[in-house]
């Protein structure tokens, strides 16, 4: 793909290195996670070499995730912190929704749903971490009313995650532009212009 010099740069390898280690991770763990929520997933267990490999890798890859995921909120936390402008421009998504995105309050690098995203998501981290921890029974002995307590906190903290990683799937590719910013790194200044005026301008100083 053949890109304009011009283009902005938005990522640097080592963020979208960190983002892709965190995506593929997590991929892995729902995969072998969902095969031990429900007997009609267990086929998935296969995709790790059986339910026993399935068991014993899914705690260390969460543990991988978890490690690289700490990277990743202290790369970005700075700049997810939420503003009053990015308060205005969640209570006026629904013109976002209908795809009317040029009156929306002037946004930095995230706008207000990117911000709420990675907060909602950090928060299912570490509930999953530390409920994880807690269900560990060959590394960790608790009592067993923490181990309930904790797998039920796992599963839902799970799905929930689950469900926002779709709709994060789904955001950038309907953004048109978004998916190649994590791809190659870069966006074209038109789409920084639409989608991240402030941003753009910071940028650029134009």
């Amino acid at each position: 793909m053949i890109r304009d010099p011009k283009d902005l740069q938005r990522y640097t390898p080592q963020e979208r290195a960190n983002h892709w280690v965190v995506g593929i991770s997590f991929i892995l763990l729902a995969l072998s996670g969902l095969a031990f929520f429900h007997p009609a997933f267990y086929p998935l267990t296969y995709l790790f070499g059986g339910g026993t490999w399935a068991r014993i890798l899914h705690p260390y890859i969460g543990v991988f995730m978890a490690f690289f995921a700490v990277l990743m909120y202290l790369r970005f936390w700075r700049l997810n912190v939420m503003t009053k402008t990015d308060k205005e421009w969640l209570d006026r998504i629904g013109e976002m929704v209908d795809g009317n995105d040029h009156n929306m309050p002037e946004q930095g690098k995230y706008n207000g749903g990117q911000k709420a995203m990675f907060w909602a998501l950090t928060v299912c981290v570490v509930l999953l971490t530390i409920s994880g921890v807690l269900i560990w029974r060959a590394q960790f002995s608790p009592p067993i009313g923490l181990v309930r307590f904790g797998a039920v906190v796992h599963a839902v903290a799970g799905v929930v995650m689950i469900a926002l990683i779709f709709v994060h799937v789904y955001a950038a590719i309907w953004t048109k532009g978004t998916i190649r910013a994590m791809w190659y790194g870069t966006v074209t200044r038109a789409w920084a212009r639409q989608h991240h005026r402030a941003w753009y301008r910071e940028t650029t100083g134009k």
